[in-house]
């Protein structure tokens, strides 16, 4: 069982162009695409349609059209009642790939409120393998609230908690490193930021560099750190070694929820108990598989092909990152030339 946590979960509408947006202009979509949404909830709608049991927690009322939408999907979750409508998000894409969102803030957790929906997660937690805690923070969340989760799983649990993965930006991000998570998922941009690197776009050109700061992290405390680095594919990191998931680029159809699907995949195989490479392959290949798809649409596992997906094992010393047993080298399924997935 994995559960994930969304707090500020989301109607997610993807809206597709003809050619490039034009800011102030009359335009006609070719198609329209609308999904329950946030990071936690299309972590579940993955899992779910890739046979792994998994239970979406997140606040909404019953008659919400989130939760409306989950029922209609099949996938399992329970929702704390707010007595208020949850937000949409609106993502319009151009034949190129290329993502614009808009998304809206979210209705304010009070503290009761967030306390009950801590206690929610506490209490379905027990005899999972992961909780993931994903996605931005609504108002009046404080930023230290992952963090939070994290050691209250802990202490609840001791020695048999779950293991925690976290996938969020900003503040939120940046203090879950103090709680030392389990697996931190951050894209270049968010990996930059979290490490001081003033440049994101120096991490997609260099993975040496990008294993380097996550590096850092690992220091910290975290235990691994998945990193999506657009063209130059995904990254992982842990203590006894780095391996590097790579794919030529490709025009994607939709970025949208593309790093929500490849840390599903990421779960999915280390749920079946895959060695760290086979882990990165499926992510690798469940972004990929995601991006080809329409709006935030997920892709089942047999959607996906690992097996097109190159990963190379380094050395343990990041200022020396020299490739040691690379795996087969195949013709390679597409991941996104830019698959800069928002903190939804």
């Amino acid at each position: 069982m994995i559960v994930t946590l969304t707090p500020n979960p989301s109607l997610d509408r993807t809206i597709a162009l003809p050619g490039a947006l034009a800011r102030g202009e009359v335009q006609r979509a070719v198609s329209a695409h609308q999904e329950p949404g946030g990071k936690g909830v299309n972590i579940c709608r993955a899992l779910e349609v890739s046979g792994v049991r998994s239970l979406a927690i997140l606040p909404g009322d019953p008659e919400d059209p989130v939760l409306l939408a989950l029922t209609a999907q099949g996938v399992p979750h329970l929702g704390l009642p707010i007595g208020a409508a949850l937000r949409s998000n609106v993502a319009i894409t151009e034949p190129d790939g290329t993502t614009t969102k808009v998304n809206e803030p979210g209705p304010a957790l009070t503290a009761q409120q967030q306390h009950d929906l801590v206690d929610l997660v506490l209490s379905q937690a027990e005899g999972a393998r992961w909780v993931v805690l994903a996605g931005s923070l609504p108002p009046g969340v404080p930023a230290s609230f992952y963090a939070d989760v994290t050691r209250a799983l802990r202490t609840r649990y001791g020695t048999a908690a779950p293991r925690v993965a976290i996938d969020s930006s900003g503040a939120p991000l940046a203090a879950s490193v103090a709680a030392g998570p389990d697996l931190l998922k951050p894209n270049a941009d968010e990996l930059a930021e979290l490490t001081g690197i003033s440049n994101p776009d120096s991490l997609e050109a260099d993975p040496q560099l990008a294993a380097a700061a996550a590096q850092t992290l690992i220091a910290a405390g975290v235990g691994a750190v998945l990193a999506t680095l657009g063209s130059k594919g995904a990254l992982l990191v842990t203590s006894e070694g780095y391996w590097l998931a790579t794919t030529p680029p490709m025009v994607a159809v939709s970025t949208v929820g593309a790093g929500d699907s490849a840390l599903a995949g990421f779960l999915l195989s280390s749920n079946a108990g895959a060695s760290p490479a086979d882990c990165l392959r499926q992510a690798a290949a469940h972004g990929a598989a995601a991006a080809a798809l329409p709006g935030s649409t997920v892709p089942a596992l047999e959607q996906t092909d690992p097996d097109a997906v190159t990963v190379t094992a380094f050395s343990v010393t990041p200022d020396s990152l020299t490739p040691a047993v690379p795996n087969e080298v195949v013709t390679v399924a597409a991941y996104p030339t830019h698959p800069k997935e928002d903190d939804q």
